[in-house]
């Protein structure tokens, strides 16, 4: 079943992407919840006119992201958590510490827009990476330090 997404749904796809999906999760979870809409000869006229007439709006967002993702750059953040003895973490680091610290040096992110390339339960050096634009993806690099 083809679907058009009215927004950006991780792991499936953005906005504006027609894309496949069992008809079972189409009609029952993304068309009813306001996510998506059936992908019929008359939906996609009214998808392609709709592109057509934001197409600079889009590459003004695409650009800004752009910006941001320079603007910071190699920066690298320092988390600090209370660990064990060991070196492991009590709790973890979490996509809102990110983002409160990036929220700290200037640049408003998202927490949503931030996955961690891999868990986080030791001390040491981490990236993470911010999902700015579907064009526009960016790593950050952080130290976890302890208390």
């Amino acid at each position: 079943m083809e679907i058009i997404l009215k927004t950006d749904i991780a792991g499936l796809g953005y906005k504006n992407d027609v894309v496949v999906v069992k008809p079972g999760y189409g009609r029952n979870y993304l068309i009813p919840q306001g996510f998506a809409m059936m992908a019929t000869p008359s939906n996609r006229k009214v998808l392609a006119e709709n592109i057509k007439q934001a197409a600079h709006k889009v590459e003004k967002i695409r650009q800004d992201a752009a910006d941001l993702a320079a603007a910071i750059g190699d920066m690298n953040l320092t988390i600090v958590a209370k660990t064990g003895d060991s070196g492991k973490i009590f709790g973890r680091v979490t996509s809102l510490q990110i983002s409160e610290m990036l929220k700290e040096k200037g640049f408003d992110v998202d927490r949503k827009k931030i996955s961690f390339d891999s868990e986080v339960k030791t001390i040491g050096d981490y990236a993470a990476t911010l999902d700015l634009h579907k064009e526009v993806k960016h790593k950050v690099t952080f130290s976890v330090v302890s208390e």
